[in-house]
């Protein structure tokens, strides 16, 4: 009992249940060395005494997060406190004059809205430009409505930190914001408004509501209180017996903006986008081409892309976007050469005219030869261009942008640059470095800072020119007027020798890693070798690392796709070395989590979606939804399964969600719809049943598809037609309620390989694949923009327009 109550007041299960008739204890081996990981002995019956002593004593007066949410109750660590309490608000620092990227709604309605627009205050630091700051802590003007939330802390000490967290200016402008210009680029330019969706409850961040009225108080609130505007503050309690206690405050809206009523978009790998112009493989370059040419020829809402985060290097680089070295920075070699405008102003051109030869012969091979993508050689080509292109001074106003984008990122960036030139000298696991580097902080890291300043400054530089087409991206989206734009990925971890866990090793459970227990689907669990934060660590830091994190991704996005987005509530964790039977799941303080998503997707006025695939907890998906965080759903998936388990009906599928046929871990519809896949998995030995018993499986559940279509009179050409069935697919698609259709951009050229093969490691070429016809010939993005295939497809997601009566039929 020592150990059980001791793992639950830390957030570490005991117990698993893996369906619901079906509970599995966790090993006492497994909670003892998570609990260590934590920072908790349990390694005997008396450590497990002496640590819940310990937990046990520390002050309660306040968990360590409280979270406020506009328009709702205020939560029981406010109400709850002891008669006669008072407390103090230290609100955020703000950084400047000017308006708060939260200084509002984007549209004052909860819709994504024509925020940022052009002309608005420039940014002056990390914390990014804000309103005055309240003259007093804790009467700054407050949203519409007192909020509802709870920090349960149950996986971090009570009591965090008295100094304030490093944060961004407290919002207190109006309702409608207008977007910080950032140092990358430009703030984007105000084009066609973003459609509002349903109105949030958050109201403008000056304490009043839609209608000019004032909040009336909460007469449950603490003496001292008053609401606060949206930010993450420092919360101060003192009791009528003297105790004192602080926690990080966090006033969020009540949700996140949400998308236009009905939109359509494309999902793709970037890196399998290869144009023309390409220097063997897709860059952000293709990405801006593909999301102007989309939004202005097809009325397209948004281009979703994989993570960009950066990768980590080795002689093979990992070439999966999923397990980056950081999340926190896109990876340079995403980068297009000849966009960078140093690129003109070089005079020596020969050794840049033979790596442009270097790059087109890369991308022939690739194209036309049968060649994989090959990330390393594409790496080698532009950083030996990106080197000679550094050379070139930067004229005064590049300059000041650059200093401005320095200012911006602050400490982050620079720790993240030195891990990069760490690594060329000594290799990128930091763990084999001579010890005194291993320490972001020692005097000796401090020493190397200083002799490889060049090279710091150089992945500083390639750092902000990624920033600046990223905000072009974005920009071409919204100028060809789609309402979201660019949708980034942010992937569920990272390398355990990466940037991150360097830079933030505090925050990180080293010798743990991210996985999944088992299920009916793989009965030995999966271990995705990704060390988890710890939550603990979050807490303490006011989730620092979080915001960061978000902030970095939102900059220059629409919207924002959360992989494994049930990772906000708990996380399975497998001990090193032990198979992810022996894991168990972790939680984290999911209220807090969502309040910090909620409150920089807000501030960036981007919509969120989670990818909420597989093993759902019983009440995350309400939670999400609660928030405006989309889900998502994947046709194959959407079956009846609290009935008779046959294809869900269109108008049954939830409105809030971005419905899409398949997924890069998924068949292509092609795929699917042939059989293709099943055949592949059995010739790499993929397969636990006979060939014959996994085909007829999937012939039958593909025809009950199939049944369902023709009986709507969603597949006129009948049976037989591969390009119509895929129509068909997303004909259905179209008639679901969901918000966000995404069409695989694979599927409109009828490519039948999936980008990534689950299971599979060099025996299938992940993530190295360009799209490809049915054929498996790869096509260039202009062959892929002049596809009779796409635009037959494209035409079904078409809203249908009213005809136009001309002027002798109209009535008078």
């Amino acid at each position: 009992m020592g150990l059980s109550r001791l793992a639950a007041l830390h957030g570490v299960a005991t117990s698993y249940s893996p369906s619901p008739d079906v509970t599995v204890s966790v090993p006492d081996d497994a909670v003892i060395a998570v609990l260590a990981a934590l920072g908790v002995d349990a390694g005997t019956p008396e450590a497990v005494r002496r640590s819940l002593v310990a937990t046990e004593s520390r002050s309660r007066l306040l968990p360590p997060t409280v979270v406020v949410w506009a328009g709702e109750p205020l939560p029981p660590a406010l109400t709850g406190l002891p008669p006669g309490s008072t407390v103090r608000v230290e609100p955020e620092p703000a950084a400047g004059g000017g308006r708060a990227p939260g200084s509002g709604p984007a549209t004052g309605t909860g819709g994504v809205g024509p925020a940022r627009a052009a002309g608005s205050a420039q940014t002056a630091g990390p914390a990014q430009t804000a309103g005055p700051a309240p003259e007093t802590p804790g009467e700054a003007a407050a949203p519409a409505g007192a909020a509802q939330a709870t920090g349960t802390g149950t996986a971090a000490p009570a009591q965090a930190p008295g100094s304030a967290p490093d944060v961004s200016a407290a919002p207190a402008g109006p309702a409608q914001a207008t977007a910080p210009r950032s140092a990358a680029g430009p703030a984007r330019a105000a084009g066609p408004a973003r459609a509002a969706g349903p109105t949030s409850a958050a109201g403008p961040e000056t304490g009043t509501g839609t209608t000019g009225g004032t909040v009336p108080r909460d007469p449950a609130a603490p003496a001292g209180w008053t609401q606060p505007p949206y930010g993450i503050h420092r919360l101060h309690v003192r009791t009528p017996d003297h105790h004192e206690a602080t926690a990080t405050l966090v006033v969020a809206p009540a949700r996140v903006p949400q998308p236009p009523e009905r939109t359509h978009g494309f999902l793709v790998q970037l890196y399998s986008l290869l144009s023309a112009r390409s220097w063997g493989m897709g860059d952000l370059g293709d990405l801006a081409d593909l999301a102007a040419w989309a939004g202005r020829t097809l009325g397209s809402g948004f281009v979703q892309v994989n993570p960009l985060h950066a990768a980590f290097p080795g002689r093979p680089t990992d070439p999966s976007p999923y397990r980056p070295s950081s999340r926190r920075f896109p990876d340079p070699v995403h980068l297009h050469v000849e966009s960078i405008p140093e690129y003109g102003q070089l005079h020596d051109r020969a050794l840049l005219d033979d790596l442009r030869q270097d790059a087109a012969a890369l991308s022939e091979a690739v194209l036309n030869k049968g060649a994989l993508i090959d990330r390393d050689a594409v790496w080698e080509l532009k950083r030996q261009a990106l080197e000679l292109i550094a050379e070139v001074p930067l004229t005064p106003g590049r300059r000041a942008a650059y200093c401005d984008f320095l200012a911006e990122q602050g400490q982050a960036l620079e720790d993240h640059a030195l891990w990069c030139a760490l690594a060329e000298v000594h290799g990128p696991d930091w763990h084999a470095w001579p010890e005194p580097l291993r320490d972001p902080r020692s005097p000796a890291t401090a020493r190397a800072r200083s002799r490889l300043l060049d090279r710091v400054d150089l992945h500083c530089r390639l750092a902000w020119l990624t920033a600046t087409q990223l905000a072009d991206a974005q920009r071409a989206a919204e100028d060809a007027g789609m309402e979201i734009g660019i949708v980034h990925d942010l992937a569920v971890g990272v390398h355990p020798a990466g940037a991150d866990t360097w830079t933030q090793r505090d925050a990180f459970a080293h010798g743990m890693s991210v996985g999944a227990p088992p299920d009916a689907f793989n009965a030995r669990g999966q271990d995705w070798g990704l060390p988890p934060w710890r939550p603990d660590a979050l807490a303490a830091t006011g989730y620092a690392a979080f915001r960061g994190l978000l902030r970095g991704l939102l900059a220059h996005a629409g919207a924002l796709r959360i992989d494994h987005v049930m990772g906000l509530f708990r996380l399975w964790w497998v001990p090193e070395g032990r198979p992810p039977t022996d894991g168990t799941y972790v939680s984290y303080d999911a209220e807090a989590m969502l309040a910090v998503l909620v409150l920089e997707a807000h501030r960036a006025g981007a919509v969120v979606v989670g990818e909420d695939l597989g093993t759902v907890e019983p009440g995350v998906r309400e939670a999400l939804a609660r928030r405006g965080v989309l889900g998502t759903s994947v046709l194959w998936f959407e079956r009846d399964w609290d009935g008779d388990g046959r294809p869900l009906a269109p108008e049954k599928w939830r409105q809030d969600c971005l419905a899409t046929a398949t997924t890069h871990d998924l068949p292509s519809t092609a795929a699917r719809l042939t059989g293709d896949h099943v055949t592949l998995r059995h010739r790499l030995g993929l397969l636990t049943r006979t060939l014959e018993e996994e085909l007829t499986e999937d012939v039958t559940g593909t025809a009950e598809w199939l049944a369902l279509l023709a009986r709507l009179r969603m597949l006129p050409e009948g049976d037989g037609d591969e390009p119509a069935a895929v129509r068909a697919v997303h004909r259905f698609l179209a008639a679901t309620p969901a918000r966000m259709i995404g069409v695989w951009l694979p599927d409109t050229v009828g490519d039948r390989r999936p980008q990534n093969l689950p299971g599979t490691w060099d025996q299938y070429p992940n993530w190295r694949l360009p799209i490809a016809d049915p054929e498996g010939h790869p096509v260039t993005l202009e062959e892929i923009t002049a596809s009779p295939r796409l635009h037959a497809l494209m035409e079904v997601l078409r809203p249908r327009r009213s005809r136009t009566a001309p002027p002798d039929e109209r009535p008078v």
